[in-house]
């Protein structure tokens, strides 16, 4: 059964009052991927195809997250 359950590493910049703060690194994101996606505010348009998973960058207003 598919549950659309996931838990990733993943870095980024961390956003407070709507300003780019600071960068984030080994961070756990998880969730569900009907929750992540209906959260997605911003889609760059920054696909790097010369790495191993081409995607944008993402501004997602809502994610559990774990880390330092």
């Amino acid at each position: 059964l598919i549950t659309g359950d996931y838990s990733r590493g993943a870095a980024g910049i961390w956003i407070e009052n709507g300003e780019l703060a600071y960068p984030v690194e080994e961070l756990t994101i998880a969730g569900k991927l009907q929750d992540m996606y209906q959260n997605i505010e911003l889609l760059g348009n920054d696909v790097d195809l010369t790495r191993t998973i081409a995607a944008p960058t993402l501004k997602i207003s809502e994610m559990m997250i774990a880390g330092n």
